[in-house]
Formats: structure tokens, C-alpha cells, sequence
């Protein structure tokens, strides 16, 4: 079951964390996967890069060589897939086209997409949020979302198959305490899976949400201690998540066996969303 074997994934964000994780788990399920990311290891501006991101973290895993994009597409190309590392803004709209245009004259098709590109470093409550990083938070996590997949939907249409998956999280739908620009857009994924869902029907195109809960990636081991030991408590399973837990959740999305299910959102949480004491 879940074999995906001749299919053609493209995953963004996938140099670290959750994405990685996707990007090995559909290459484990038989798919040739694309990694794209605005960090790449061999890029002479990687620095400069992670500057105008805007982003604390891209810069601290920056700085801590904590990007994995072409070591994760060369463990790819080891298990007998094929593979590739491209770097890729998604809140570049004529780059999202050429990539996903280059994409399919490489691979031959473009089958599955993984919105995962994120930011989540804007920790303020309201009164203090900054304005310049709430535009970066909707034009990455939201626009970006878009942008991946106006350009796809057309690659999948004309092959009456495709599979979108976008990254969500439990503070989309729980709220986030001083998460107003990361809850916004992580609850906005929903509304534009479910279009995206409605539209695609008609052509063998599904899109669902994926909506993690705590998971122990590179962010949260450099997160606060003590903060992660609240949430992991508030956690019905009183653990962690792993990158694998939401990845296989990916995968069955992905998967023909899959088909019947669209619009949906998937908590991989734990519990977090239940009643906890």
C-alpha cells in the first residue's frame, strides 16, 4: 500500500525539519522527489540568502550548518530514486514557474506538492507584533502557499492526477499565544486547501491539510526548555511528535490509496487538541 513509485514530488522547505522528513518518506514510498528551499548548501550567497529571509532561524540554522537540502537529495539518489536540490523562493512567483516548469521537463511529470515552506520565529503578542514581520509571515506561509500552487495545478490538471498537501498546525485552529501572525496563516492553509479541493476535484486533484502538533525538529531542540516542557504536557501522549509521525501522514495523503479524500485536515498531535489535565 502507499507505493508512489513513478510519481514526482516536489517538497518545499525541505531542507530541514519537517520537510526533509516528507522528501525521505515519499522517496521510501517509491517517488522521485524534488527539494526545494531558499537554502541551499553549495549556494555562494547562502548567507546573504538567509539575511533576506527576514528570518532569525534561517539564520541561526544558517550559521550552525543546520541545512540539509542536496544532503537530503543525495540520500534520495542512495535509495534508487531520482532527485534533486533546487533553491526556490516561494514568495518568488516567476521562480515558483520556472522551477515547476523545469521540474516537469527533468522528471516528466509533477504529481504531488508539499506546501511546506514556513516561517515561525514572530513570537509577540498582539499589541507588540511587528508589522513588517506579520507581512513576511502572509506573504511566506500564505502567498507562498499560493503561488506553489497556482503553478501546479495546471502541470496536474493536464494529467487529470495530483495530490497537494499543505503544512498547517494545531495553533491554526487553537490559536497560538503570542502566535497571531503564525496562527493566521497556519488557519488560512485550511481555506486554501478546501478551494483548492473544490476546484480540483473535477480533474483526479486532491488537497488536504496536515496540522502538526508538538514535533521534535531542529526548532523545537533550540527552542526553550521549559516552554517545550508545557506543551509537550499539555499533550494528551505527553511526548513529542517525530518528523516521521507527520511524514507518513504525507504519505498516505499522497498515495492512490488516498483518492476518496480531499478537504480534509489531519491532526498528527497527540492529543494536544483534546482536553488535557
Amino acid at each position: 500500500m502507499f507505493e508512489l513509485t513513478g510519481k514526482v514530488a516536489v517538497v518545499t522547505g525541505g531542507s530541514r525539519g519537517l520537510g526533509r522528513a516528507d522528501c525521505l518518506a515519499l522517496a521510501r514510498a517509491g517517488a522521485d522527489v524534488v527539494v526545494t528551499d531558499i537554502l541551499i548548501e553549495s549556494d555562494p550567497e547562502l548567507q546573504r540568502s538567509a539575511e533576506r529571509a527576514q528570518s532569525a532561524l534561517a539564520q541561526l540554522f544558517t550559521s550552525q550548518n543546520v541545512v540539509y537540502a542536496e544532503r537530503t537529495s543525495e540520500e534520495i539518489r542512495a535509495m534508487g530514486r531520482r532527485s534533486a536540490a533546487i533553491k526556490m523562493d516561494v514568495t518568488d512567483r516567476r521562480q515558483v514557474r520556472e522551477v515547476f516548469d523545469q521540474v516537469v521537463a527533468d522528471f516528466g511529470s509533477l504529481d504531488i506538492l508539499v506546501n511546506n515552506a514556513a516561517t515561525l520565529d514572530h513570537v509577540a503578542q498582539i499589541e507588540s507584533q511587528s508589522d513588517e514581520l506579520w507581512d513576511r509571515d502572509v506573504t511566506v506561509n500564505l502567498t507562498g502557499a499560493y503561488n506553489c500552487t497556482k503553478a501546479a495545478f495546471a502541470h496536474m490538471r493536464q494529467n487529470a492526477w495530483g495530490r497537494m498537501v499543505y503544512m498547517s498546525s494545531v495553533a491554526g485552529s487553537l490559536g497560538g499565544f503570542g502566535q497571531a501572525s503564525y496562527s493566521a496563516t497556519k488557519s488560512s492553509m485550511v481555506g486554501l486547501a478546501r478551494t483548492t479541493a473544490l476546484e480540483g476535484a473535477r480533474y483526479g486533484i486532491t488537497a488536504n491539510v496536515v496540522a502538526p502538533g508538538i514535533i521534535a525538529t531542529e526548532a523545537y531542540r533550540m527552542g526553550n526548555p521549559k516552554m517545550n516542557d508545557r506543551m509537550v504536557l499539555r499533550t494528551a501522549m505527553r511526548a513529542p511528535g517525530e518528523p516521521e509521525d507527520v511524514a507518513n501522514a504525507i504519505v498516505f495523503l499522497s498515495s492512490p490509496e488516498a483518492r476518496y479524500i480531499t478537504g480534509q485536515v489531519l491532526h498528527v498531535a497527540g492529543g494536544i487538541d483534546l482536553f488535557t489535565f
